[in-house]
């Protein structure tokens, strides 16, 4: 059974990976991760850390409970918002959690969620602020990407940072689950970067570097007059393949 020690510690080891410069996930104080300790209670990085940097010290934990209560409400001014980040602490004295905490907080509460990375990768946000961002989210253009990221992304039009971007993430994320009877690996936002989810660090790791690498591939393709995406049918056959489902248990999905 993982410590709150082990699950730190699994955390910053997430953080540094995904925040590691080579990659061009993130820069300075891009993105954010998260850990659920408890059905009451999560990790998040703190507002304006760096993934590649982050330190013990910039890890936060908060209550679930003030957080989800605010994706029920209409209206609600910045200052409420900022005023329920600091109250959400478990430790009145640790930094200010993400403002993306929020979608952090809703997401971690579903079924078999422990993990949640969030980033704004060149290649992908390559994508996402053009034209076909939903062509990306909605085809597939080679099997690792299917493996590893499942047979399509969730889809998220842009909405501000915030409240708004948490709830619109909800809806999409029910609609999605609604649709294909299962949770997305990586939801796509559109103008912004992407998130990815699993129950391990593992599973967050390797949908967000396939996502990348498949981001990568679509603009190449797209400069030769492509991409040329999978069909239905072959989509659903790696899908369904057993070795594959053998390669994703290794993989940690």
């Amino acid at each position: 059974m993982s410590t709150l020690d082990d699950q730190r510690r699994t955390l910053l080891e997430l953080s540094h990976d995904l925040g590691a410069p080579h990659r061009e996930l993130a820069i300075l104080g891009e993105g954010n991760t998260s850990v659920k300790l408890s059905d009451e209670t999560f990790l998040v990085k703190a507002s304006g850390s760096n993934l590649a940097t982050l330190r013990d010290e910039d890890l936060v934990e908060c209550r679930s409970a003030p957080l989800l209560a605010l994706l029920d409400r209409a209206e609600i001014s910045d200052d409420e918002i900022d005023q329920t980040l600091f109250q959400c602490r478990v430790d009145a004295q640790a930094k200010k959690p993400s403002v993306e905490a929020l979608f952090h907080a809703w997401l971690l509460s579903l079924p078999q969620v422990n993990f949640v990375g969030h980033t704004h990768p060149v290649s992908v946000n390559s994508i996402l602020c053009s034209p076909r961002a939903e062509d990306f989210a909605g085809q597939r253009i080679f099997p690792d990407e299917v493996v590893c990221c499942g047979p399509r992304s969730a889809f998220v039009p842009y909405s501000d940072p915030g409240l708004r971007l948490a709830q619109i993430i909800r809806e999409r994320t029910g609609q999605f689950q609604e649709s294909s009877g299962m949770l997305p690996r990586v939801i796509l936002l559109q103008s912004h970067g992407l998130i990815t989810l699993g129950s391990s660090a593992a599973a967050v790791r390797t949908a967000m570097f396939m996502a990348a690498k498949a981001a990568q591939i679509f603009v190449g393709a797209a400069s030769l007059g492509g991409p040329v995406f999978l069909s239905p049918a072959d989509i659903d056959r790696i899908a369904g393949r057993r070795d594959e489902h053998h390669r994703q248990r290794a993989l940690g999905l």
